[in-house]
């Protein structure tokens, strides 16, 4: 619901315009002096000013250049029956949107309305998607060619296009926020606000707040009007980060919001309708928590309409050297050469569990490519755990002194050929590449040790 507010020192002007502009749908907010609409403007989430020209105190003329320092993009059409080609012009050269003359008719007056609020709203948008809109989240920003990527990759291609919510499942750092921002730029709504929260960084009272807007002096703090993410949302797409993390209350209430689409701002009573697409996401086994009662059964199936798993980096190891790849360069220092990798550095990264899954590697190769001067990266650019510098393996307490050589060997030797295989998909050069051996020496150990794929 856009909100706008008019400032007129005759009453029977507020009294009109707010009969005019409310059955539009707008949200009208009122005052008879520019002193009182500053303070309005400064603590409300506003998307349009109307304002009289000539008032007493400060004058129309005034109010909009200090509405401009306080919001440089809020739009402020100015009204006067004292209209004059100069007057305009005046107006027009401080930022004015428009200029109308009273009296006005009615229809120009909520054409101009409507003209100066699709303005607001393309300015805020752009305002939100600034970054996205550099990058455009297509499959080719998604990086792996996995089979377990390919099936994501397909996935996508067939939700973007629907409206119907999304459930995004997997360890932390597997980029599930990635993948939902390639849905919503592939789909009819690509143009529109992706919004994103995460329901596991807030406390229940701010999390409603967040989603749902606050009125002022809803709550100790609430000193502004703010509009909540659903609200911000409109039109677009709003992602549910860690979703499973909600309180049991505030599941109650997004339910409800899901189910109507229209909502009421914290300690507000006016009803706010909304068109939002839902995408959530969980690390959580959210399955198990609705049968352990942790989280609603209704809600589940609202949000799990179509179900993607995301598959952590230890299961598709196939996509290491892709992403890589695609940290170092953008990573590297634009006037930096080439940077390669040690193949000591590739062993380890192959061999290394990441269990931070894909942000851990980012960080990773962050990491390395600052503390690179040569344009080499070597096993001592990498974290101790990554580049195993503090392994070192206590045979004493892991193996007992009395128990035959070559068994032994034997034994540790089939179990880390069958560790690499299904660390690397089953994939065998990728197993080879990690214990540093040739494909065909492991495929001859295979052989020794009865392994079947």
């Amino acid at each position: 619901m856009e909100t706008i507010l008019i400032v007129d020192d005759e009453k029977n002007y507020l009294v009109i315009l707010e009969a005019l502009l409310a059955p539009e749908g707008y949200e009208i907010l009122t005052e008879d002096s520019a002193a009182n609409a500053l303070r309005i403007i400064r603590d409300t989430d506003l998307d349009l000013v109307i304002t009289d020209m000539r008032m007493p105190g400060k004058d129309g003329m005034e109010l909009l250049e200090e509405a401009k320092k306080i919001d440089p993009e809020l739009p402020v059409i100015i009204m006067t029956a004292y209209g004059t080609i100069e007057k305009a012009v005046e107006a027009m050269k401080k930022r004015a949107y428009d200029y109308i003359t009273k009296p006005f008719r009615n229809e120009e007056l909520k054409l101009t309305v409507r003209k100066a609020l699709e303005y607001s709203r393309l300015k805020k948008e752009n305002r939100l998607l600034s970054d996205a809109l550099s990058d455009r989240f297509k499959y080719g920003n998604i990086i792996g060619k996995s089979k377990p990527m390919l099936k994501i990759y397909e996935m996508i291609g067939k939700v973007s296009q629907s409206k119907a919510s999304v459930m995004i499942t997997g360890p932390s750092g597997t980029g599930k926020e990635l993948i939902a921002k390639a849905i919503h730029y592939n789909s009819p709504r690509r143009n529109r606000p992706f919004i994103s929260i995460n329901c596991g960084a807030l406390t229940e009272t701010l999390l409603e707040s967040e989603l749902f807007g606050h009125e002022r002096g809803a709550f100790t703090g609430a000193v502004t009007m703010k509009k909540g993410r659903f609200e911000l949302a409109d039109g677009g797409t709003l992602f549910l980060d860690e979703v499973g993390e909600m309180p049991p209350s505030l599941q109650v209430k997004l339910l409800r919001v899901l189910q109507e689409m229209e909502f009421e701002r914290v300690g507000g009573t006016k009803t706010i309708k909304v068109d939002v697409r839902i995408l959530a996401a969980s690390n959580r086994k959210l399955k198990e928590d609705v049968e352990n009662g942790i989280f609603r059964e209704d809600l589940f199936y609202r949000l799990n309409v179509v179900h993607i798993e995301v598959t952590p980096l230890k299961e598709r190891v196939e996509d290491i050297p892709f992403l890589v790849a695609h940290f170092v360069e953008k990573f590297r220092p634009s006037n930096n050469k080439k940077i390669e990798l040690d193949p000591e550095v590739w062993k380890a990264l192959y061999r290394y569990g990441w269990p931070g899954n894909i942000r851990e590697l980012e960080n990773t190769i962050e990491r390395a490519v600052v503390m690179d001067s040569s344009g080499l990266i070597r096993l001592e650019d990498l974290p101790d755990e990554i580049s195993g510098s503090q392994e070192e393996l206590d045979l004493d307490r892991f193996i007992p002194v009395n128990v035959p050589l070559q068994k032994t060997l034997e034994t540790i030797e089939e179990n880390l050929i069958r560790r690499s295989l299904s660390h690397c998909n089953n994939v065998q050069s990728h197993a080879a590449e990690m214990l540093g051996i040739t494909k065909s020496h492991m495929q001859h150990k295979m052989k020794k040790y009865n392994i079947v794929i």
